[in-house]
């Protein structure tokens, strides 16, 4: 069976065979079997305002409750955790179905936000933080700096 070529001696159709066992896809790195970290971090949005900063993070199936968020030095740092345990026992059998999901995020915040004024709100599924910026302390008049 002649199959057709493309520019420069490729396949136009190659078989799927083929590609399955030439392709990184399925056996290199990033495997399409195997999850990622990527896979269990929250998408996240950072916007800056004039006043202040604010941090999205996709977080659906929490509650309010499972979150631990905390400020040290200049890092944000966010942790989600929620475990299920469900049974059921029926005349016959017993079903046993356990849950486990976690997260943990942390952020450099940079040297004009305020880790003072952090406030956090969950809802539908998205966890916004909001963190004030720094006002700017007075303006002082000409200082001479003298010389050593």
């Amino acid at each position: 069976m002649t199959q057709l070529k493309a520019n420069k001696g490729q396949d136009l159709f190659p078989s799927l065979v083929t590609d399955f066992f030439n392709s990184d896809k399925f056996f290199g790195p990033g495997r399409w079997f195997e999850k990622t970290l990527d896979d269990f971090l929250p998408a996240v949005n950072i916007k800056e305002s004039e006043k202040q900063f604010t941090i999205e993070l996709a977080a659906p199936g929490f509650e309010k409750n499972d979150f631990k968020i905390h400020v040290e030095g200049d890092m944000l740092s966010v942790r989600a955790e929620k475990k299920q345990e469900k049974d059921e026992k029926e005349e016959r059998y017993t079903r046993r179905e356990y849950s486990y999901n976690a997260f943990s995020r942390s952020f450099t915040l940079p040297q004009n936000a305020n880790g003072e004024h952090v406030e956090a709100r969950y809802e539908r599924g998205i966890l916004e933080l909001t963190i004030a910026k720094k006002t700017p302390g007075p303006v002082s008049g000409r200082k001479e700096i003298p010389i050593s």
